[in-house]
């Protein structure tokens, strides 16, 4: 039977307000925001004053409220109040990617031992109801991957420059302008924003809490003139793709900007809409597209959420549950254009399999397949962009050797 909740929620961003417009708008869902905590006083907001309050108790102490709803931007913060809302009785709705990535086994744990359930469609994907999908549709499912465009905020900036000829800080300022990037873009552009997606995506797809640490990210702040000139004189886009993957009993991730051909299925995906593909053993290859910046699509998911616990909806893990599980590791290789300027930053020893390169504007490229690990290296140091070769599709095959391939 459908519940009628009163919601305490903390913060009122971009999301906040976004999810307090479509949860008035939308008719038949038996819920309603009693308290907003905020932490800036004095500040204009577009709803009445009473609603708001400075004191995180006048939620967390509140018995009428059901559900707390965490939509801060401070991961570790968020967290607190993540354990002190389950530990008060109160399920929760967050979309704080970070914060459940870096603790999201242990908010497992705290929610088998409070009873009371974490639901956070809305922190991967904005509209796109993944999560969901790979708990129920793909509960039985042997899933071999999933991959696609995680950040919106990347895949604007990329559609502008290789489209309309944009300069990349000239995107990025149209970005921030829109609100589909932050003032600090680091976390979308650098990749650790979709790294953290894709952490969550592993465990609802194979099973496995894997620390954002141990999954290798490389950004798209570092695209050059010339790899520009590259997808250029290849006819090739560049997007900024995630992906996960299983061998046998072991699990791969990267997350890296890659050239991709124009008729491949993420080629059409611009601006700030997102895209995942799952691949199954059984429903094979599925596709799923929708925005995933901005306050209304955030929101909506979030609204999903809610909408469930009306109906004492949870996530049940089930693949964590399952026989064969596996573990995370990067002993795998990968097929990459690497561009640079000083002669001295990489030489030819730094491939497994060096296929060839060329100079120009003033600066070298090589190409050729090196070891994950390389790239963790080489994001930690200046000068140096990585994108993954084009190939025919986005899944990694892996050779008797435990070597990661992307088939030019």
């Amino acid at each position: 039977m459908r519940k009628n909740l009163k919601l305490g929620l903390f913060g009122f961003g971009v999301v906040g307000q976004g999810l307090y417009h479509v949860l008035h708008e939308t008719k038949g869902l038996k819920a309603e925001i009693k308290k907003i905590c905020v932490k800036t006083k004095n500040k204009s907001r577009p709803i009445k004053e009473n609603i708001f309050t400075f004191d995180k108790n006048d939620i967390l102490s509140d018995p009428e409220i059901d559900v707390v709803v965490e939509l801060i931007d401070d991961p570790t913060a968020a967290f607190e109040i993540v354990k002190a809302s389950l530990k008060s009785g109160k399920a929760v709705v967050t979309a704080n990617k970070r914060m459940l990535a870096e603790n999201l086994e242990e908010i497992y744990n705290l929610q088998k031992k409070y009873g009371k359930p974490v639901l956070y469609e809305g922190s991967v994907c904005g509209s796109i109801p993944i999560i969901r999908n790979l708990e129920e549709y793909y509960d039985n499912d042997l899933i071999k991957s999933v991959e696609g465009i995680f950040n919106g905020s990347t895949n604007y900036i990329l559609t502008k420059v290789i489209e309309e000829r944009k300069s990349y800080s000239e995107a990025l300022k149209q970005a921030q302008e829109l609100g589909f990037a932050e003032s600090d873009p680091s976390l979308d552009v650098k990749a650790f924003d979709p790294k953290f997606k894709l952490t969550i995506l592993i465990a609802h797809a194979f099973g496995v809490f894997v620390k954002p640490e141990n999954v290798i990210n490389f950004g798209i702040d570092r695209i050059s003139s010339v790899d520009l000139k590259y997808a250029k004189d290849h006819g090739l886009g560049i997007k900024l793709v995630a992906r996960a993957f299983k061998s046998g009993d072991k699990i791969y991730g990267l997350v890296a900007p890659q050239f991709i051909e124009a008729t491949h299925a993420l080629s059409s995906v611009r601006n700030e809409f997102n895209a995942v593909t799952v691949e199954g053993a059984f429903a094979e290859k599925q596709l799923f597209v929708g925005k995933g910046a901005g306050g209304y699509p955030t929101g909506s998911a979030v609204l999903s959420d809610i909408s469930a616990l009306t109906y004492d909806y949870q996530y049940e893990y089930k693949k964590l549950h399952q026989e064969n599980r596996a573990e995370f590791t990067n002993d795998a290789t990968v097929e990459v254009v690497v561009s640079f300027s000083g002669a001295d930053q990489m030489t030819i020893a730094d491939f497994e399999n060096f296929k060839g390169g060329f100079q120009g504007n003033g600066q070298q490229n090589l190409q050729g397949s090196v070891k994950l690990e390389k790239i963790r290296e080489w994001s930690q140091r200046e000068g140096i962009n990585v994108i993954l070769a084009e190939g025919a599709g986005l899944i990694p095959v892996i050779s008797a050797d435990k070597k990661l391939t992307v088939y030019a």
